[in-house]
């Protein structure tokens, strides 16, 4: 039997080759995702920008090192218990949103990600991620935090932080979206916070 570990490589594998849409032709990496391969939390952007498609790792320019630094205040961590995907696994030109057939083509890949991972909270980072995983109609201004079940599972829509950089006057509130999701992984979450020995 095959552990979820070697189902992740084998998917990954199996993505990094992937030519689905016009995008495979000018990325430099695809962005597969980073994490731990039993999260409880999965994070869920809408695609990489340059210093990503540099890296080939999710949120690793200035947008990434503040969700870093949001994360820890809440003891999570990508390399510890939690795991970062996008949407679309190749960087659009010139950091425009992607399109409906390329996000189509691509969430194919977000859906057996998730499909190994199974986990019990999802968290949308910004409109587009929330529109297209929670519902097409979410207003990303009054329904941050808020809390969407969908086939069991928990989601949140959260404010990008890309957006947090250009409107730093929304940062407290993204932050109390912060702790909203720590109590929740308390509350219904088994190991997430076990490292840490801050859980229950």
């Amino acid at each position: 039997m095959t552990t979820k570990n070697e189902e992740f490589q084998k998917l990954r594998e199996q993505c990094l080759e992937c030519k689905n849409c016009g995008l495979c032709s000018t990325r430099t990496n695809v962005v597969f995702g980073v994490g731990v391969d039993n999260a409880e939390v999965m994070f869920i952007g809408e695609g990489p920008g340059e210093n990503e498609d540099l890296q080939g790792e999710p949120f690793v320019g200035r947008g990434g090192q503040l969700l870093d630094k949001m994360l820890a205040a809440v003891d999570l961590d990508r390399h510890k218990n939690i795991y970062i995907a996008n949407i679309v696994k190749c960087r659009p030109p010139k950091n425009r949103d992607p399109l409906p057939e390329e996000q189509e083509q691509c969430i194919k890949w977000l859906r057996k990600q998730f499909a190994v991972l199974r986990p019990k909270i999802i968290v949308c980072l910004g409109r587009i991620a929330a529109a297209k995983i929670i519902k097409p109609d979410i207003k990303i201004m009054k329904e941050h935090g808020m809390f969407f079940e969908k086939g069991g599972v928990l989601m949140m829509p959260i404010l990008h932080p890309a957006a947090l950089l250009r409107n730093p006057n929304n940062k407290p509130a993204a932050f109390e979206d912060f702790l909203k999701l720590r109590d929740k992984i308390r509350e219904i979450c088994d190991h997430t916070y076990d490292d840490q020995g801050t859980g229950q």
